[in-house]
């Protein structure tokens, strides 16, 4: 008989529940087991050999298509990397950027000269590579690479070189130690001197014994604040010669005489398909993130229903920590918000699937996935810096030990916030694609454009819901109240209450871009509002994330679990307000009395949830080897 537990681990795995299943019984292999170090030497060995177990496996077969050698179950791929965060974040990014985000270069900015040469041998491993695009100088501006790959027709070669200090790829998984080949972002010049912007090129960069191949000069990034398994290294060119067909030429192609052609003739909106297509690593560090987010919660929470403090009143017994509402405070909405963020992710994969496993993907859909997919990478990686360093604050000094787990949690999702996008970029082109009605070639727009574009904005536009669109709808069309006077438990109000935040914030910040505009430059105007564009942002991407639990809700089959759920649902959705209660006050929104209400939901939802406490966390479907943690076995819990 399935229990309550499990039907809620059922719907928050979602549409890939059999992959997960898997994957958790593979994890629970003894090679993979938690075993924190911050030897690079040893926790590089260790990373590599469970990597090398994986494509035994076939692990990395699910991202290429089955023509190449794959599944092509695009969902299958990145829910496989994303629960390997369970285990140890350094493996993750090491299948990532091999499977990923190097893999993925050569298969979708490739073509079949490439598909032959390399994919097969990518899943297997037999040829390492590293996805070099950031730049010392650049990280989040692409476009403004340094690196340039100059066309030679004399010898039909591209010439790669790294022409300033900071020109250098840094920060490179797999450049320091193990990668055999490069997937090389530079700027594409002609022999006509015609800089046609950044494009991807196959760069041999050492020797079968791991030597550097002559013009190139790799070194070791060696420790940083967390990630010891991953050989992070940096990257110079000194004019390097690789032939032209190592162009990975889908998008474009230079001819023997060095005449460049493209079937999409927009630069601008040419660059965007092509980083594009490479979305499916932003999606897997926010999924990931989130998954070592959980198994933070998961041990905080199991501490606290052991651990014990300050005797009460008339009794000889000590109280466990879980029951102090200010605990339960500090845990339960980031449990709830972890239910959210994963229903939001799952809906995500679905889509982001769908879409690249399309024959003739919809431009529109492609634009909206790109946007929800930076809204839902910054949120689940700050989500993640923010639970798992509640999880260790909440374990006292227990959770400072390494043994313990969370400082390594902490430790290697740091560094998430910032790679794949910085997170405040991300959010500005989230509000940005919301302003503009995602407009084709608004994304290549400097600041300037962008603001004399949305100074046109009219404040009208048609709201895009997820796949909860009927049931919101339905939820709405039924509501009795208003959200003054209704029921601050009333999924309708909630609803209501963040479509109109929404609505409200998208409206005042293009006001404030046409009055701004009006009386300074247009840089300056994009420069002022900025902080008004992020908040916009942020209401959009949290009203996505309740209607995903709005639909998680709905699939859910247990009658138990969907009033569980629907309490966690609230305690999201009024943390939420809460944390942006100044807002709605200042707005009228919502009067200074009912915001008190909200504060009262909470705690009211927080004790209710009490006694699913360990349920919640059996949610989240952690393998018990993946949540070890010696301050959880009893013989190491002192004696109250």
């Amino acid at each position: 008989m399935t229990t309550t537990a499990e039907h809620l681990r059922i719907a928050l795995d979602g549409r890939w529940r059999d992959v997960k299943d898997a994957v958790r019984k593979e994890l629970s292999n003894d090679i993979f087991k938690p075993h924190y170090t911050p030897n690079t030497v040893i926790a590089r060995t260790k990373v590599a050999e469970q990597l090398r177990i994986m494509a035994d496996h076939g692990s990395g077969e699910d991202g290429f298509r089955k023509g190449h050698g794959g599944t092509g179950d695009v969902g299958a791929a990145v829910t496989r990397i994303e629960m390997l965060a369970m285990s140890d974040l350094s493996l993750m990014v090491k299948a990532g950027v091999q499977w990923g985000l190097f893999g993925g270069a050569v298969e979708n900015l490739g073509t079949e000269r490439h598909h032959e040469a390399y994919v097969q041998r990518i899943i297997d491993l037999d040829l390492l590579g590293c996805f070099a695009m950031t730049e010392t100088g650049h990280g989040s501006d692409v476009q403004a690479l340094e690196t340039t790959a100059t066309y030679d027709p004399v010898t039909e070669e591209f010439v790669i070189d790294s022409p300033t200090v900071t020109s250098r790829k840094d920060y490179i998984g797999g450049a320091a130690q193990t990668a055999r080949v490069a997937a090389v972002f530079a700027q594409l010049i002609t022999p006509d001197r015609v800089n046609h912007g950044v494009h991807c090129l196959v760069v041999p960069i050492r020797d079968d014994k791991g030597k550097d191949l002559p013009g190139v000069t790799t070194s070791d990034c060696h420790y940083k604040g967390g990630l010891p398994g991953v050989d992070n290294g940096r990257i110079q060119f000194d004019h390097v010669r690789v032939p032209r067909e190592n162009l990975l030429n889908k998008y474009a192609d230079v001819a023997p005489d060095g005449t460049y052609s493209s079937p999409i003739e927009n630069a601008g909106r040419r660059f965007f398909t092509m980083l594009g297509t490479l979305i499916r690593g932003r999606v897997t560090v926010g999924g990931s993130a989130a998954a070592a987010a959980r198994v933070g919660l998961d041990i905080a929470t199991r501490y606290a229903l052991q651990r014990r403090q300050f005797e009460e009143p008339d009794t000889e017994q000590e109280v466990l920590i879980m029951d102090y509402l200010v605990h339960q405070r500090r845990l339960f909405p980031l449990i709830a918000k972890s239910y959210a963020l994963q229903f939001a992710q799952n809906e995500l994969v679905g889509k982001c699937h769908e879409l690249q496993t399309a024959e003739d993907p919809d431009a529109e859909e492609q634009r909206e996935l790109e946007s929800r997919a930076a809204g839902l990478k910054a949120a689940n990686t700050w989500h993640a810096t923010r639970a798992i360093q509640e999880a260790r604050e909440a374990c006292g000094g227990a959770g400072y030990m390494a043994e313990n787990r969370l400082i390594a949690l902490k430790a290697d999702t740091d560094v998430f916030t910032t790679f794949e996008g910085d997170n405040h970029v991300l959010m500005q082109l989230v509000a940005k694609q919301l302003l503009t009605e995602y407009a084709d070639d608004i994304k290549s727009m400097s600041p300037v454009e962008w603001v004399r574009f949305a100074a046109n904005f009219a404040g009208k536009r048609v709201m895009k819901r997820t796949a909860a669109q009927t049931v919101i709808q339905t939820i709405l069309d039924t509501r009795q109240d208003n959200e003054e006077e209704g029921s601050l438990f009333n999924r309708g109000t909630q609803v209501k209450m963040f479509e109109d935040r929404e609505e409200y914030m998208l409206a005042s910040v293009a006001r404030r871009i046409q009055g701004k505009s009006k009386e300074m430059s247009a840089f300056e105007a994009f420069n002022a509002v900025q902080d008004h564009v992020l908040h916009a942002a942020t209401a959009h991407i949290d009203r996505m994330i309740l209607e995903a639990f709005v639909e998680g809700i709905e699939s859910c089959q247990d009658s138990e679990a969907r009033e569980i759920l629907g309490m966690v649902c609230d305690l999201y959705a009024l943390s939420v307000i809460e944390d942006d209660k100044a807002w709605f006050v200042e707005q009228r929104l919502l009067s200074t009395e009912r915001s008190k209400a909200v504060t009262r939901g909470i705690n009211d939802r927080c004790r209710r949830l009490r006694p699913y406490a360990e349920m919640l966390v059996d949610g989240f479907g952690i393998p018990e080897q993946l949540r070890y943690a010696e301050m959880l076995h009893p013989e190491n819990i002192p004696d109250a």
